[in-house]
């Protein structure tokens, strides 16, 4: 769905996609394509059924890869194959702090809107893009494979994230790697989920959300249900308080300042993110009214998220996110 998350709130009205930073995973080992990796040191050929439902076949495992969304640049950085291109590097290093890229890895323009001759030039032997823009792949498939991820999917997004990391996984023969990332995403939820239970945390309700300012204007972007955020959240034992409408895709829903009069209940935590530096929560609704008079801004219990978290990545940023709801719900 790039053209919902391509930029900074693009699906929604203008400025701001977010996140933040560290996770108490260990970091896995990635190798740049001119060192070689696992993938290149067999010739066996992977065929794959994407998400589109089109079986993709490859010679062997890729290993010049070229990534056009940040979700899925995290997944391959995260299994160990650095991409020899992706979409937006500046953005990626300010939104997604959960696998860094090395300094080899070159630009291939804007996530909606990628150079296809910078692709090309790479000579690379797979595209991993997501669904949302078939004649771009049409247009990519003339001179090389791709491989499209579903990238979210609200009726069941952490089963969608693990499908779209085994997806990748086949394709850059690396399942090994993915097991054991998931194995240690799932070993950190029991044990985040325990932690809030000590602390009497269990059930407590939460609100994620970022924002955006047009003139004098501010809109809130909540995630709402099935949102991936709200099912890492919830997987830990947190109830998201926000019940407004939201999209079947990404789980995600706009509203106003007033909008959130609705949120009533004293123990609600409000989490945000604002990685670009543009808080419109501490620097546009700091003198609002309304919003100083919200039970958890009187409470102060509003936790801007760490600058890097990416709320739409893969099992690391999930992580992450994980991390920083048990810190404030216990700490």
């Amino acid at each position: 769905m790039r053209s919902a998350l391509t930029a900074p709130l693009t699906a929604l009205a203008a400025v701001v996609v977010l996140a933040a930073c560290g996770t108490t995973e260990a970091p896995v080992t990635t190798q740049s394509p001119a060192a070689g990796s696992t993938a290149s040191a067999t010739a066996t050929p992977v065929t794959l059924t994407d998400a589109r439902g089109k079986k993709v076949k490859l010679d062997r495992p890729a290993t010049r890869v070229v990534s056009l969304e940040w979700s899925e640049t995290e997944m391959l950085v995260s299994l160990g194959v650095m991409p020899v291109g992706a979409a937006d590097v500046k953005g990626y290093a300010t939104w997604d702090t959960a696998a860094k890229l090395d300094s080899t890895v070159k630009d291939v323009g804007m996530r909606q809107e990628p150079s296809i001759d910078s692709i090309s030039a790479l000579d690379p032997d797979l595209v991993i893009m997501e669904s949302d823009d078939e004649e771009l792949a049409a247009q990519l498939e003339k001179f090389v494979p791709v491989v499209v991820a579903k990238g979210s999917d609200a009726t069941d997004n952490l089963k969608r994230m693990r499908d779209d990391l085994n997806l990748i996984a086949t394709a850059v023969g690396k399942t090994d790697t993915a097991t054991k990332l998931m194995s240690d995403f799932d070993a950190a939820m029991a044990a985040g989920k325990e932690k809030l239970a000590a602390a009497g945390a269990t059930g407590k309700p939460f609100i994620m959300a970022d924002g955006w300012k047009q003139g004098s204007t501010i809109s809130i972007r909540l995630f709402g249900k099935g949102s991936l955020v709200s099912e890492v959240a919830t997987q830990l034992g947190l109830k998201n308080a926000w019940t407004g409408k939201v999209d079947a895709d990404w789980g995600l829903g706009t509203t106003d300042v007033e909008g959130l009069t609705v949120l009533k209940d004293p123990e609600t935590r409000f989490f945000y993110n604002a990685s670009d530096g543009e808080d419109v929560f501490a620097d546009g609704l700091d003198k609002n009214a309304i919003w100083k008079s919200l039970p958890f801004v009187e409470k102060q219990q509003v936790t801007k998220l760490p600058n890097g978290i990416w709320t739409f990545g893969g099992p690391l940023s999930c992580q992450q996110f994980a991390d920083a709801l048990v810190k404030a719900f216990t700490g």
